[in-house]
C-alpha cells in the first residue's frame, strides 16, 4: 500500500521538526541579544571608566607634541600623543638611552624610570580604550546576528 503524500499524517510529521528547529533558533536569537547587549553594555562603561579616570588626573598634551598640543589627555588620541612626548623627553633625559640602559648612579636614572612608567601608563589606557571599542562592536554585531535569527526564527 502506498501512502499518499498529502495525507494528514505525512503533514503533521513534516512540520513538526520545523517547529522545534525554528524554536532552537529563537532561544539562539533571544542569548545572541542578550549577550551582545551585555558586550555593548561593558564596553561603553569601561571606555567611559577609562576616560573619566584620565580626565581625573588633569594631564595636558605637552606643547611639543605633534598632534593635539595642549589639549586634556582623555581619550586614545591624546593618551597616544601623550605617551609619544613623554619616550621623547626620557630619551633626551637619558642621552638616548633607556632606564635599562643607564648606569644605577646616574642621576638622570629615576626620571627615565618615571617616564618609562608614565608611558606604559598611558599606552595602557589606549588599549583599553581599543578593547573597550572592540567590545562594543562585537556587542552590536551579536545583537544584529540575535536579531536577524529572531526574524528568520517566526
Amino acid at each position: 500500500m502506498t501512502e499518499d503524500s498529502s495525507s494528514p499524517a505525512r503533514h503533521v510529521g513534516a512540520a513538526e521538526p520545523a517547529q522545534r528547529s525554528s524554536g532552537s533558533i529563537r532561544v539562539i536569537a533571544i542569548v545572541s541579544l542578550v549577550a551582545g547587549a551585555i558586550f555593548t553594555i561593558a564596553g561603553v562603561v569601561a571606555y567611559i571608566a577609562v576616560q573619566q579616570t584620565l580626565a581625573d588626573q588633569n594631564i595636558t598634551v605637552s606643547d611639543d607634541a605633534d598632534m593635539f598640543a595642549g589639549k586634556a589627555v582623555n581619550g586614545p588620541f591624546t593618551a597616544y600623543s601623550q605617551a609619544m612626548v613623554i619616550g621623547k623627553h626620557a630619551e633626551d633625559i637619558g642621552g638616548g638611552k633607556t632606564y635599562a640602559e643607564l648606569p644605577q648612579d646616574d642621576p638622570n636614572r629615576a626620571t627615565v624610570m618615571n617616564a618609562s612608567f608614565l608611558q606604559a601608563s598611558l599606552f595602557t589606557s589606549v588599549v583599553a580604550f581599543g578593547v573597550a571599542a572592540m567590545a562594543v562592536v562585537t556587542g552590536i554585531l551579536w545583537m544584529l546576528m540575535g536579531w536577524v535569527l529572531l526574524r528568520l526564527g517566526r
